[in-house]
């Protein structure tokens, strides 16, 4: 075979890996036409499915992006990377429009593994895509987390601990270089044992909260602490925009007017947004107002 067979040869499979990435994306088409996908990649060196993320990247992008950091809801224990993503394709596309790249990532279930683990892993995440940056066309200083409920969750807890020397959030060995400059929490419990409360106070082991730290809140406010955002707020956090549903059924709208109290308490930049009729998830947060006010805000803050 000679050199111009081999070339030819190299890039019909070049084509033809990223045709099948493309393929088994099943939210690609929610995007801009001409995105740059870069699928499942894995950020830890293991076979778990649940370690790894894609990356979204604006036509043609060639300088270094600011990054918004995608994080999945789904009450710790169900979901993946392409969740959320279908109500909020209008968010998506104005993001990408306005010169965002995406990374979602997927972390541990708590089924699988219990609290720090989806916290662990979405440092793991973050990591790889601080030190690989250069190699997707990232600025690895200008990084942003979006999350929704649980996401929201971990997105407010990874940002808040990010300056606190948490060494039970990152795995032996690994390494935590990057610092997040702005979070946009969508009705992300911020107390898990408000959260537990609001529910009756029932000690309820099969509640999302129990099955995340392996114990109810209630019966272990110690272990709840150390997985409250809130916990970990102080003067040096980053923004932060905070958007919930006036009729959540699942977590209640004071999660995020506490965590925004203790945000102002500390002098920390921060918004609530309060989505008249808008219930836990849905086409209420991709509306027009909403989006303008999460493009104005992470604009302002990474761009």
């Amino acid at each position: 075979m000679n050199f111009k067979t081999t070339r030819v040869t190299s890039i019909l499979l070049f084509f033809s890996i990223f045709a099948l990435a493309q393929s088994t994306n099943p939210v690609l088409d929610l995007f801009p036409q001409g995105t740059i996908l870069h699928s499942n990649i894995a950020y830890v060196h293991d076979t778990l499915q649940k370690h790894k993320l894609d990356i979204y990247l604006p036509a043609n992008a060639k300088a270094n992006l600011p990054l918004i950091i995608w994080v999945h809801g789904g009450a710790w224990m169900m979901n993946d990377k392409y969740a959320d993503m279908n109500y909020m394709k209008n968010t998506i596309q104005a993001l990408l429009k306005s010169g965002f790249a995406i990374a979602s990532i997927d972390y541990r279930q708590s089924t699988q593994a219990i609290f720090p683990a989806q916290i662990q892993d979405c440092n793991l995440a973050v990591e790889y895509l601080y030190q690989n940056a250069n190699t997707y066309h990232l600025d690895r200083n200008k990084f942003g987390i979006i999350g929704f409920s649980a996401g929201g969750h971990l997105a407010s807890l990874l940002a808040l601990s990010q300056n606190n020397g948490i060494t039970t959030f990152i795995t032996p060995n690994a390494k935590k270089s990057f610092k997040i400059k702005a979070v946009v929490d969508f009705y992300g419990p911020s107390e898990l044992i408000s959260q537990a409360m609001a529910k009756g106070g029932i000690d309820n082991s099969k509640s999302p909260e129990a099955v995340l730290l392996g114990a109810s809140p209630i019966a272990r406010p110690d272990l709840a602490k150390i997985a409250n955002p809130v916990t970990y707020v102080d003067k040096n956090d980053p923004p932060f925009l905070i958007i919930h549903g006036e009729k959540d059924e699942s977590v209640p709208p004071n999660e995020s007017i506490l965590l925004s109290s203790w945000l102002t308490l500390s002098g920390v930049s921060n918004e609530v947004i309060i989505v008249k009729d808008a219930p836990h998830y849905g086409v209420l947060f991709d509306a027009e107002p909403i989006r303008l006010k999460v493009i104005t805000f992470l604009t302002k803050t990474l761009q």
